[in-house]
């Protein structure tokens, strides 16, 4: 669901519009393309940036814990009248900080995610029941697009407030790359050699909470896993040179993110997260059915 869009946004308006225009270039000339184009872009260079050291640090578990987590929090900012995306931010990376907590040295393990994965999940069922009877029935659909995301629903203030957020998610990861680089191949050789860390532990667990909220814009909450995972794993199994594979996971995910928006455009009755996400599978699938692998482990920083 858009933040500040009216949770019953119909989407039969957008399907009329999309279907209206005929064309490859029609698109480009439409503000709700436009503005999908924009935000889309940069939440899936974020989303490619943060997956890859998911990927690599093995915390792909908690990106899937933390879409969960989207999904309640949003719901929760909304049974309680807040913006939406208070919400999201809030309980993204609070709760990506405290797994980080109960994990080591600011990684968080399977144990921590475990006690809290189901909780999370039940808790956003609690507040989209409280949410549809307290304000109205009619909102139910606020759910739905929280998880599955409405991306050609945004403003142009919202585009540009969701590109400007990911951007900034990309200059920090990009920012901290080369030390949770090394910390992430080498814990124990990083701390001696006086690398922060659990602090560097933290900061990318915030990021990643950060990056959770503002994917679920594009894809939804239910789908964030596949965002931050394929393009990533994808990258991983073409090029064995971190700094190469970081950039790869990057432009895979972009790539991705405009194909299934135009796909989605091509075929109105088919909604973008389903086209991103198809995408994503396509080209991760690809690197199997080619035979494409790398060649040795990735070398030491």
């Amino acid at each position: 669901m858009s933040p500040g869009t009216s949770p019953g946004m119909s989407s039969g308006m957008t399907t009329t519009v999309l279907a209206a225009a005929p064309g490859w270039a029609a698109a480009f000339g439409h503000p709700f393309f436009q503005h999908a184009l924009l935000a889309g872009t940069a939440i899936a260079a974020a989303a490619g940036l943060t997956g890859y050291f998911l990927v690599l640090r093995a915390q792909v578990f908690t990106g899937d814990a933390l879409s969960h987590v989207a999904f309640t929090g949003a719901l929760a900012a909304l049974a309680l009248g807040y913006d939406l995306r208070v919400g999201l931010f809030a309980a993204t990376i609070v709760i990506a900080l405290l797994l980080g907590t109960l994990g080591s040295r600011g990684r968080t393990d399977d144990v921590a995610i475990g006690s809290v994965f189901s909780w999370i999940l039940g808790l956003g069922a609690f507040f989209l029941t409280l949410y549809t009877t307290s304000r109205s029935a009619a909102n139910g659909s606020a759910g739905v697009n929280v998880l599955f995301g409405s991306i050609f629903g945004l403003s142009a203030a919202q585009a540009l407030t969701a590109a400007l957020v990911a951007a900034g998610i990309c200059v920090a990861i990009l920012a901290i790359a080369r030390p949770l680089l090394f910390a992430s191949v080498d814990e124990a050789v990083a701390a001696a050699r006086g690398v922060p860390v659990r602090i560097l532990g933290f900061g990318f667990l915030a990021l990643v909470g950060a990056c959770a909220a503002e994917a679920t814009q594009a894809v939804g909450s239910l789908l964030i896993l596949g965002l931050l995972a394929a393009p990533a794993g994808a990258a991983g199994r073409l090029t064995d040179r971190p700094y190469r594979a970081l950039a790869l996971s990057a432009a895979l995910a972009v790539a991705e993110m405009w194909t299934g928006l135009g796909i989605s455009y091509a075929v109105p009755s088919m909604p973008p997260s389903f086209g991103i996400l198809a995408a994503a599978t396509a080209v991760y699938a690809a690197t199997f059915a080619t035979g494409l692998r790398r060649r040795t482990p990735a070398p030491a920083v």
